[in-house]
């Protein structure tokens, strides 16, 4: 086990030093940053989280779905989780050819047990839990943590087997993601990139091969996201492929508002979901100013959901506005979880009982393949202007 060494280096390394990662594999537990640090990982370096959950204690804040919990510390931890305080952690960048992978399903498991023995044996009722099936597994560490943190660079790594997502940012600003691979194909809720609560974030020239969504835009949920009150927005995604997995998707927490979200060059065909907005009436917040373009999609989706929907419900609806899809290749044709592709429809926007809660979406230059069809249920001010079949 490395964990000792490793986070000596890192508390000894100052702003004009570099940490750097030459071949092989390194075993380690969780390692908690400081600002103003740079680690280089070297082309056949991997660093390996174990799959045993004391090594990823203690604890830390963190948010998972939308609800903020104390849950396992990540593989990589940055800044310390406060929604009521500012930034605490800048200046970091993690970058090179090398490999940063965890335990991944085998480590998701072991917590879910870990966290049963400990319920049973405590005989406890746990209220910060809203489903009491997936109570255990809500813990799990992400790959990557990133909580109040700004100026945050992710360059050119395998990001590998997070027991839950992957590079997730909390309450941050100006995280930077390029040229890296996602890899989580066998691991439940294996997201790539979340970025949550947080603004000024951008992620180009990456490919996923996720078991999740590649890409999730989340906001927090319900009443306690709407008192948080904390947007993502001015989120920037371009040059992204998809090699499996659910796509690009904003929500379902979205209850303290998603806004200026720009999508252009990126290939979700092989994947479930293509693009997705998608929300449960009780979430509340609001989704506004999404521009796509020069894309390729199995599918487009805007909808509501039932999933996902426990929890206290939002004084306020939720509402999907001012969205436009420009000069973009939707296939009808999805990728299972046996990678088959399927038919489906090729837009689909149904919303909720008020048709006005999703409204002012905008679709221009259109491509789909033919026999694919369009599905609108109460929606308002769909505008459809050159939409055209291919072969």
């Amino acid at each position: 086990m490395n964990t000792k060494a490793f986070q000596m280096a890192i508390d000894e390394a100052g702003p004009k030093d570099q940490l750097y990662i030459p071949e092989g594999v390194f075993l380690t537990g969780a390692l908690h940053l400081h600002g103003n640090i740079d680690i280089y990982l070297e082309k056949g370096s991997v660093l390996k989280g174990t799959d045993n959950p004391r090594d990823y204690l203690p604890k830390i804040p963190s948010r998972f779905e939308g609800i903020e919990m104390m849950c396992y510390s990540s593989l990589i931890n940055m800044g310390t989780m406060d929604h009521s305080a500012d930034i605490n952690c800048e200046n970091v960048i993690i970058h090179g050819k090398g490999t940063i992978e965890s335990g991944g399903k085998k480590l998701a498991d072991n917590i879910i047990e870990e966290e049963k023995k400990n319920i049973d044996s405590d005989n406890l009722i746990l209220s910060q839990y809203e489903n009491e099936e997936t109570l255990p597994a809500r813990v799990r560490p992400r790959l990557i943590n990133i909580s109040n943190s700004k100026n945050v660079r992710l360059s050119g790594l395998n990001f590998k087997n997070g027991a839950s997502w992957n590079v997730h940012m909390i309450y941050s600003q100006e995280v930077v993601t390029d040229h890296c691979r996602f890899y989580s194909e066998d691991v439940w809720n294996g997201d790539g990139w979340d970025p949550d609560s947080s603004h000024d974030c951008t992620i180009f020239a990456c490919e996923f091969n996720t078991g999740d969504d590649a890409i999730a835009i989340k906001s927090g949920k319900n009443p306690k996201g709407s008192v948080i009150n904390i947007p993502t927005k001015n989120i920037n995604i371009f040059d992204c492929i998809s090699k499996f997995g659910h796509g690009i998707v904003i929500g379902s927490e979205i209850s303290g508002g998603i806004e200026n979200v720009n999508i252009w060059d990126c290939d979700m065909t092989d994947s479930s979901n293509g693009f997705e907005i998608k929300a449960a009436r009780k979430r509340g917040g609001y989704v506004r100013d999404v521009k796509i373009r020069d894309s390729r999609f199995s599918r487009v989706l805007i909808h509501s959901v039932n999933y996902n929907n426990e929890g206290d419900e939002s004084k306020d609806d939720p509402g999907f506005k001012e969205c436009r899809f420009t000069n973009l290749f939707i296939s009808g044709r999805y990728l299972d979880e046996d990678k088959k592709k399927k038919s489906c429809n090729a837009i689909e926007i149904i919303g909720f009982d008020d048709p006005e809660l999703i409204s002012n979406i905008y679709f221009d230059r259109i491509g789909i393949l033919n026999k694919s069809n369009i599905v609108m249920q109460n929606c308002y001010n769909v505008n459809m202007n050159r939409i055209r079949t291919c072969q």
